[in-house]
């Protein structure tokens, strides 16, 4: 039986969280484009309906990145579900994160 290991990077989401961090939309897509061509699978993009810049960011993020999932984060409400949705229907492979 063969097992896979899915890479699931959380950078473009969570390394905002840092003290002192403000990734601009072009640097978010440098950082994408590296994660991919590093073979991540699964690139948390961000949490879409947390303001509109960041819709925006997954929105773009969806649109460009090529050959990975792209992954939005959201809370456990269906506005929060269905702006996801929007902002990764680009996407070739998405996928939303509920936190509970």
């Amino acid at each position: 039986m063969s097992q896979r290991v899915f890479v699931f990077d959380t950078t473009l989401r969570d390394g905002e969280q840092s003290p002192g961090v403000r990734l601009s939309l072009p640097e978010k897509l440098e950082i994408g484009h590296q994660l991919v061509r590093l073979g991540v699978d699964i690139i948390e993009a961000g949490f879409p309906i947390s303001s509109p810049g960041d819709f925006e960011s997954v929105h773009t993020l969806a649109t460009e990145l090529k050959g990975v999932t792209v992954c939005g984060l959201t809370r456990a409400r269906q506005k929060d579900i269905e702006v996801a949705a929007e902002a990764l229907q680009p996407a070739e492979r998405r996928r939303i994160h509920t936190g509970l």
